[in-house]
């Protein structure tokens, strides 16, 4: 299964940037990823055997997950012509590298690209949505906890547990 840990900003921080977002693109021939699916990664997977699932459950359980952290989206930026991305704001750095750490130990090891912290938008980078963003500082918000998801066939995503 394709598994992936990620933070979820809450409802009333995504529907923020959804509504700077659609004053973004309007006009504008572009398509942005399902609200519901916003996420910022920690650590991406990958292809992960079923048998080792409760090894990688019980490795990021143990992980010391920093609570009340403040994080605030803010900026934009883009990844090639592939993507536009939200910037983060807070230190998640430290929180990805434990969880890169229990996931290795559990045998699943994640992918090693340098963890930049963002919440991507678009599948494709559009330098005017980025410039409109360029601004843009969403409302704080806490962070509560992380989360193990699965990516499915189709483009879903199934929280497995979160911690």
């Amino acid at each position: 299964m394709r598994l992936f840990v990620a933070v979820y900003p809450p409802d009333d921080v995504r529907r923020d940037l959804r509504r700077r977002l659609t004053e973004a693109v309007a006009g504008r021939r572009v398509r942005l990823t399902a609200v519901e699916k916003w996420h910022v990664t920690l650590a991406f997977l990958g292809e992960v055997p079923a048998e080792r699932l409760p090894a990688l459950e019980d490795a990021l359980g143990g992980v010391t997950v920093p609570r009340g952290r403040e994080l605030r989206l803010r900026g934009a930026g883009g990844f090639g012509g592939r993507v536009t991305w939200a910037g983060v704001e807070g230190d998640l750095a430290g929180l990805s590298e434990r969880v890169r750490a229990a996931a290795r130990q559990a045998g699943a090891p994640p992918d090693e690209r340098p963890f930049t912290a963002h919440l991507t938008v678009m599948y494709a980078h559009d330098a005017a949505v980025s410039e409109a963003l360029a601004d843009y500082a969403g409302p704080p918000w806490a962070l509560d906890g992380i989360a193990l998801v699965r990516s499915d066939p189709g483009g879903a995503y199934t929280t497995l547990r979160t911690w």
